[in-house]
């Protein structure tokens, strides 16, 4: 007689359980926590109890670490009770070193560095050098605002769900605050990466000024060759019909290049009278 005996694959099983454990991550944080951290998590294995994960930036595992891991532990030992712990290590890249916060030197020469890049992109506007991450005050509900922002300046390539990235908040409450500190971080940490922060104001005057010099293909080559755009207050162009279509085009662009996109505004998207849809 013969018997048919099926073979169930252990990696075929253990990315079972972490599909398992993804979903009920997802129904228990909402759609925006997932995607904004859990989501970054690779899973490579398992070695005696312990489950082990990468995650793409140090911030992004300490992050995960801090607010996420316990249910992530609870919910893996409940798909598979032989798994009792979770590591995260972070995945291997070429990446310039980091800043040492404690080294004020640095810091400040680092600063120096960035406003001369900021002088040679006459189009942008002037960044404000008390806006960085290290002065802004997190509380509860700015703290995923301020991590999206974090990961986007710490990731030298595009993250998934990330881009564009869209702030909103009323006047005063630190939306330009951290604009300003993604474009210093980038500019300190990887100054080879162009970044051009400037308002919409400033953007639809640049694109009305091209047009009546008659010099449009610069301005488009200008906007359309950055690492990292970063417009603010975009309600400015709200109702102002070319502008926006070349402010589109621009991000359509951009998009396709797989470069980062970042736009604040003082009131979410939907709620933009006069804006294309």
């Amino acid at each position: 007689m013969m018997v048919k005996i099926a073979r169930i694959d252990e990696k075929q099983n253990n990315n079972s359980a972490w599909a398992e454990v993804q979903n009920r991550l997802k129904k228990e944080y909402g759609d925006a926590i997932f995607k904004s951290w859990i989501r970054h998590l690779d899973f490579i294995g398992i070695k005696g109890s312990e489950a082990t994960f990468s995650a793409p930036t140090r911030f992004i595992r300490e992050w995960i670490i801090n607010n996420y891991n316990a249910k992530i532990r609870k919910f893996w030992y409940e798909a598979d009770s032989t798994v009792k712990s979770i590591n995260i290590v972070i995945r291997q890249k070429n990446t310039s070193p980091k800043i040492a916060r404690s080294n004020t030197t640095a810091i400040i020469s680092k600063l120096t560095t960035a406003e001369n890049a900021e002088e040679k992109d006459a189009l942008g506007s002037p960044l404000d050098r008390r806006f960085t991450f290290e002065n802004f005050i997190i509380g509860p509900s700015n703290e995923l605002a301020f991590a999206a922002a974090k990961s986007i300046a710490e990731n030298n390539d595009m993250l998934p769900g990330n881009n564009p990235l869209f702030l909103h908040s009323g006047v005063g409450l630190g939306k330009t605050h951290l604009m300003h500190a993604i474009a210093w971080h980038i500019r300190q940490s990887n100054p080879s990466r162009r970044v051009v922060y400037l308002s919409a104001e400033k953007f639809m005057y640049q694109f009305v000024r091209s047009l009546r010099n008659k010099d449009i293909m610069s301005f488009k080559e200008h906007f359309r060759c950055v690492d990292v755009l970063m417009i603010d207050d975009i309600q400015f162009i709200c109702g102002k019909q070319s502008t926006q279509e070349e402010f589109f085009h621009t991000i359509n662009a951009l998009l396709d290049d797989k470069k980062q996109i970042v736009i604040s505004g003082d009131r979410s998207p939907a709620d933009l009278d006069g804006m294309d849809e």
